[in-house]
């Protein structure tokens, strides 16, 4: 019989030592999303998303850079895992995004992309007998590189990218991860954790004290982007939770600090067709609890500017958006 792990403590304080978990060498997995597969600017083929608005926010965002001002961009992890990762670094070698934010979902496949040259695994039968999410690299090197950021007061991301950019022979895809070309560009990368969330949670060297000092280092980083958000845009793909929750704060310390950030424009992205969102709706309809709809789209610009959500899949609203901005800039030339 197989031995199990040992609990600690007894009641109340009772938890599970997770120090004999067991790993698997990630070479092993199949993966969905692979370096080969990844959408290429201006080369892969894709739709145009087609909304009356859309060339405005394109607009909005291009005049922020002219201006000097700051484009935040947030998103889930469907952003990496719908192969999009090339668009991201396209936009912040072009100077448009200024600060990247994410969840920890986020950074792992990215982190993956950069190791394995793959992430997202295939494996639809693995919570069956706990080997889902137990990969050895994936674990160890981002928990290694984590702990050693803490000790350094590094945040997050910049905890990671120094670690791939001090260990160039276990990443040969770096040059396709973004938040190691974030790093390397001087663009804030922040990745906002829920504890217990992410698989590297799970590895028996997890040091969740020293995950929440990174993240909470990156979370002041986020602070310090949106306080000068005054005249920028903030832009959210897909993080419905983390995303939208981490902006509302940041905002509301910004505002406290008494930082002017008042004419904004921000749009959020999303899969969900959330019909008159600028409309007035109650505790009954389940939109009402959508949080980008409020924490986004319509609080924060309660007092000047404009907010936008958009209906669309990643693989055509950020292409299109990135065709859209390459246009003005030709254009401006």
């Amino acid at each position: 019989m197989k031995e199990r792990g040992t609990f600690i403590g007894e009641g109340r304080s009772q938890y599970l030592d997770i120090a004999e978990v067991k790993t698997y060498d990630a070479s092993i997995r199949r993966n969905l999303v692979t370096i080969e597969n990844l959408m290429i600017p201006s080369v892969t083929p894709h739709e145009n998303f087609e909304h009356p608005d859309f060339d405005i926010l394109v607009s909005k965002i291009y005049e922020a850079r002219k201006n000097g001002k700051p484009v935040i961009w947030s998103m889930g992890a469907h952003v990496i895992k719908n192969r999009l990762s090339n668009y991201l670094i396209a936009l912040i070698k072009e100077g448009v995004i200024t600060h990247i934010a994410s969840n920890g979902a986020g950074s792992i496949h990215d982190f993956e992309l950069a190791y394995l040259g793959g992430t997202s695994e295939d494996v639809p039968t693995a919570i069956e007998d706990g080997s889902f999410g137990m990969w050895e690299q994936t674990g160890a090197w981002m928990n290694e590189a984590l702990q050693a950021g803490a000790k350094e007061n590094l945040g997050y991301g910049e905890a990671l990218g120094k670690y791939i950019a001090e260990h160039p022979e276990r990443f040969p895809n770096r040059e396709n991860c973004v938040l190691y070309q974030a790093y390397v560009h001087n663009v804030p990368a922040t990745y906002h954790i829920a504890l217990g969330t992410d698989i590297i949670h799970q590895h028996p060297t997890c040091d969740m004290a020293a995950i929440g000092r990174c993240s909470g280092i990156d979370f002041k980083k986020m602070c310090a982007s949106v306080a000068k958000l005054e005249g920028g845009v903030f832009l959210n793909f897909g993080s419905a939770v983390i995303g939208a929750e981490v902006f509302l704060k940041a905002l509301s310390v910004a505002r406290n600090l008494g930082y002017e950030t008042f004419h904004i424009t921000t749009a959020n992205f999303d899969l969900i067709d959330l019909g008159d969102y600028r409309s007035k709706i109650g505790y009954s309809d389940p939109n009402y609890y959508y949080r980008p709809r409020k924490n986004i789209v319509n609080r924060p610009t309660s007092r000047g500017g404009f907010g936008w959500h958009f209906c669309g899949d990643h693989q055509i609203t950020i292409p299109t958006l990135y065709d859209k901005l390459m246009a003005l800039k030709a254009n401006d030339n």
